[in-house]
């Protein structure tokens, strides 16, 4: 084991000892409350966002290089979608889209219901993005089950070939300061057998018999660190922890990027934008808007390179919007992809005559 890890907001990997079976080790605290307290998700839709997130940061902490991997679930129930975007510095960010009425009626029986009541018939998606110059990996199998660890547990077993066990736990809980939202994960994984090692089909059993005593209390209590945790888990054959990699949240849409929009306009632009009540007033094509309203006419400008449909696509779910406008990569053109119905999407480009 290594010396003491921070409880909170971290993923780590692990190895039994002695057997071939290596496993990762996720516990977030400010993180996830961060992420689910930004929209007033229903319970049902911040436990599932919350298994994403715990879901991303399991698997992508894993990933060898610089980039991104995204978790993603769609379907035709009352969560139209899930998605997060894991970082391989460490940063989570994660959004649903759902109907507040469905979710409410598809509640009702349940104690908390999951993924494959919230989300119908769709598809679990993981998708590995290495930078602009590399093509995108891209996995996709269909929505089983309650929890999105059933998901990942058939995403490994048919894209990857690598049997795998996946807990992933959701909890709101109270402290000093109020109620906060915290999310825990764990996966193993077998290595495959060779010359060296023989058939590891029996290390295997023993190892998922003792996985499965993990319970889900266990991920999200902040009084049981990661050590102590594996430690009851595996402590008759022992364990060893590797270095902890700390994760964060963040979001585009925060203070810092308004603030400098705002300077972004000359001193005299900004003065005459602001009213004598502080509120700011500007003029966009024919209208004067004052503030937000009563008519709500806001102008963006917004610096991009150009980019391919499908990284398009992605960014659009990530920041929760219908439609998102770019520039087409292959074509040049100034291009919007828009939602339509369930998870289809539809695509205009512009001409842009000479």
């Amino acid at each position: 084991m290594t010396d003491s890890l921070p409880t909170d907001d971290l993923t780590a990997a692990f190895q039994i000892e002695g057997w071939p079976v290596r496993g990762r080790i996720v516990r977030l605290g400010h993180v996830v409350d961060d992420i689910l307290s930004r929209h007033a998700y229903p319970e049902p839709v911040a436990n599932l966002l919350g298994e994403a997130c715990a879901l991303a940061a399991l698997v992508g902490a894993s990933l060898k290089f610089e980039g991104r991997l995204i978790v993603q679930a769609q379907g035709d129930g009352p969560v139209s979608y899930v998605v997060v975007d894991y970082d391989t510095a460490g940063q989570l960010r994660g959004y649903c889209s759902f109907d507040a009425e469905k979710v409410e009626a598809v509640s009702h029986g349940f104690a908390r219901p999951g993924a494959k009541t919230l989300l119908g018939k769709g598809a679990f998606v993981m998708t590995i993005d290495q930078g602009p110059e590399m093509d995108r990996y891209q996995g996709v199998t269909p929505i089983e089950g309650e929890t999105l660890a059933l998901c990942a547990e058939q995403y490994f077993a048919q894209s990857e070939q690598v049997p795998t066990r996946v807990v992933l736990a959701v909890g709101e809980l109270e402290t000093a300061e109020g109620k906060s939202w915290r999310a825990g994960g764990a996966m193993i994984q077998v290595i495959a057998g060779d010359e060296a090692r023989g058939d590891t089909r029996d290390a295997w059993d023993h190892v998922q018999a003792l996985f499965e005593t993990l319970g889900e209390d266990e991920l999200v209590d902040p009084t049981v660190s990661p050590e102590t945790l594996l430690y009851r888990l595996f402590h008759e054959d022992g364990v060893r922890l590797f270095e902890a990699k700390p994760l964060e949240s963040f979001c585009r849409c925060s203070q810092e990027r308004v603030v400098g929009m705002l300077r972004s306009f000359p001193e005299v632009e900004r003065g005459e934008m602001t009213e004598d009540d502080g509120v700011i007033e500007r003029k966009v094509g024919p209208i004067t808007v004052t503030g937000d309203g009563p008519l709500v006419v806001r102008e963006k400008s917004h610096a991009g390179a150009p980019m391919t449909l499908d990284q398009a696509l992605y960014e659009m779910e990530l920041v929760g919007h219908d439609f998102y406008l770019f520039v087409d990569k292959e074509s040049e053109k100034p291009s919007v992809v828009y939602r339509r119905r369930g998870y289809d999407y539809g695509v205009i480009s512009l001409d842009v005559a000479d």
